[in-house]
């Protein structure tokens, strides 16, 4: 009898501090790192416009693209306490990835130094589309500036910010991460994420941070296989400051041949002397038993770097990364011998972070 009095006190406990929570749309709030307008998408948490779906010859890369990768909402509250609850749209699950990195979210802070730092994941319901839960609580009532990244590989069709009592959730007063001249990413799997634990870890959400500036995310998993429909979006994205495509372990010799040229003079003709970072496939830990494997990668790789060499011989402004020490030398950056772990995406991003920051660098300079 005690026990059953003892769950009533607290059902009644938690169901009375549920009440006190005031919801606020996330519709209202400002969302980065999406390179399509919201008027050319049905939901406003979807990376390709609905234009696309009739044009590209595969369904998959529609569908990917209503994944919402990299997207994040920024917001700021005082509140002791931050609530979230979304709606997955398909309930994806995956042998190699967490629930939290499939389709969870994940909250980080602006310190005053203008950095961000982690303040905890919200883990989806594993057994429902829909989730409710509290991201983090019991803090001093101060104003924060926060990032809400969203799932890597499901949709969202709602998402709603919860705060307690009488406390205020409003728009950024910091305008960051920068939001003109983003960093447009084009790729595969790695790119939309796979198989980080939490979105943060991906590493154009790791960049962004860096960097502190808005990295579009157009990796599609298994379909970065150079679709000129897909260059044609990325070339209409207003004022990007560069490029970096990352398609060379979905694409095969003759992609390469055939259009790798056209994909990249898209954006070249649409931002003439745009920074492009090409970069290679990477070193997969089982090509080092695989022959098979070894051969593919490293063909793929000889076969990029020539059509790279030919477009760098007209366009000054083409840079070339090398996957050689991408991930480290101890095969331990990888979950199944082709995606990265966290500890692959961090070794990644710390390749990538430095060159990038050149590139930008002199490319904002030069404006």
């Amino acid at each position: 009898m005690k026990k059953i009095l003892s769950l009533l006190f607290i059902f009644t406990v938690l169901a009375a501090s549920g009440a006190d929570i005031k919801w606020h749309s996330a519709d209202s709030l400002p969302l980065i790192n999406k390179g399509v307008d919201d008027a050319c998408t049905s939901s406003r948490y979807q990376r390709l416009p609905d234009s696309l779906k009739s044009k590209v010859k595969r369904d998959a890369i529609y569908y990917l693209g209503t994944q919402p990768a990299g997207m994040a909402i920024r917001f700021a509250s005082d509140a002791p306490a931050i609530h979230v609850k979304w709606n997955s749209v398909y309930k994806v699950d995956m042998n190699h990835m967490t629930p939290t990195g499939v389709r969870g979210l994940d909250l980080y802070t602006l310190l005053p130094d203008s950095t961000w730092t982690f303040v905890n994941s919200a883990r989806p319901d594993i057994w429902n589309k829909s989730t409710e839960t509290r991201v983090i609580g019991n803090m001093d009532p101060v104003m924060r500036e926060y990032m809400l990244y969203l799932p890597l590989y499901d949709g969202i069709d709602s998402l709603y910010i919860g705060i307690d009592g009488d406390h205020i959730l409003k728009a950024p007063a910091i305008a960051l991460p920068e939001v003109e001249k983003p960093v447009v990413f084009y790729g595969t799997s790695l790119l939309q994420g796979a198989c980080s634990s939490r979105p943060g870890m991906a590493h154009t959400n790791q960049l962004c941070r860096r960097l502190n500036r808005q990295m579009i995310n157009f990796g599609f998993s298994g379909n970065g296989q150079l679709d000129l429909e897909v260059a044609e979006v990325m070339a209409a994205i207003p004022d990007p400051s560069m490029y970096v495509l990352e398609f060379v372990p979905n694409v095969n010799e003759e992609q390469i041949d055939t259009l790798m040229v056209p994909f990249v003079e898209i954006l070249e003709k649409a931002h003439p002397g745009i920074p492009i970072l090409f970069v290679e496939d990477p070193q997969f830990p089982h090509a080092r038993f695989d022959h098979k494997m070894r051969h593919e990668v490293d063909y793929r790789n000889f076969l990029m770097k020539q059509k790279y060499d030919q477009l760098a011989a007209r366009y000054p402004n083409f840079y070339f990364l090398p996957s050689a020490d991408m991930t480290g030398h101890d095969n331990e950056a990888y979950i199944d011998g082709i995606h990265f772990t966290d500890l692959g995406f961090i070794r990644y991003s710390d390749t990538l972070e430095p060159i990038m920051r050149a590139i930008l660098e002199k490319a904002l300079n030069n404006k």
